[in-house]
């Protein structure tokens, strides 16, 4: 299992496409929006946050989302169809070691992501934080992302290799735009507000603003992350098993 898993992280870290994706989008595109923005006025209906202290929260959850998403689902699917879970069925590795492997490899890909968006946000719009903050919020964003990796893996095993792309990208923007991640969901009629407050991406970006605002995680943020995490655990392994009958 254990060489598995080291495989999985090494041929994330070599796709260079999806390293461009996942690591430098987040950035790049935290830029084009904050570029301009004032460093030192607040937001409204933030608490004080700054644009770019918002956006940095947004952003670096976002490129957490992207790597361990888009990532999980297209391989998962891609190598159900081309038979190489199938041949892994053969060997001595029980399935928890093959969904653990995609997971750990998520995760690696996912902390450059968060990272690199954090050092863009303080060396460009001036974004200062104390030293435990820093430390808490890639900690909180990177323990997150496990819920969308969850989820990438159900994708994974739910979707075809033709149609896991076009379902993976409607759940990748769909959360990302409703959540909150590209634009403050203060700016959203009252009723998407409702919606929004009870969607995974919501709530992950909302653990990181806590920390920036000196605040415990609300409790309903929290929640919602773990109601989903079960979900998605869940669904995942049902459909693994289910996998598995079929082949």
């Amino acid at each position: 299992m254990n060489g598995l898993i080291r495989l999985e992280i090494l041929r994330v870290l070599r796709n260079r496409k999806f390293q461009f994706f996942s690591v430098l989008y987040p950035s790049l595109l935290f830029l084009l929006i904050a570029g301009t923005a004032d460093s030192t006025g607040p937001l409204d209906g933030t608490d004080g946050l700054t644009l770019p202290a918002y956006l940095m929260v947004s952003m670096a959850s976002f490129g957490a989302l992207t790597a361990v998403l888009m990532g999980n689902s297209e391989r998962i699917a891609k190598e159900r169809e081309n038979g190489w879970v199938r041949q892994l069925r053969l060997t001595p590795l029980p399935g928890r070691g093959y969904v653990l492997a995609k997971t750990a490899a998520a995760a690696v890909g996912a902390l450059p992501a968060i990272v690199l968006v954090f050092v863009v946000a303080a060396v460009v719009k001036d974004v200062r934080l104390d030293a435990w903050q820093w430390l808490a919020l890639t900690a909180a964003i990177w323990a997150g992302s496990l819920v969308f990796a969850a989820l990438g893996v159900a994708i994974g095993y739910a979707a075809t290799g033709d149609a896991v792309r076009p379902i993976t990208m409607i759940v990748y923007f769909g959360l990302s735009l409703l959540g909150g991640l590209w634009m403050p969901s203060t700016t959203f009629p009252g009723w998407l507000q409702d919606v929004a407050a009870w969607l995974p991406t919501h709530a992950y970006a909302a653990l990181g603003r806590a920390i920036e605002q000196h605040h415990a995680p609300g409790v309903q943020d929290v929640t919602v992350l773990l109601a989903f995490f079960v979900l998605f655990t869940g669904g995942a392994a049902w459909l693994y098993r289910k996998d598995t009958l079929k082949a």
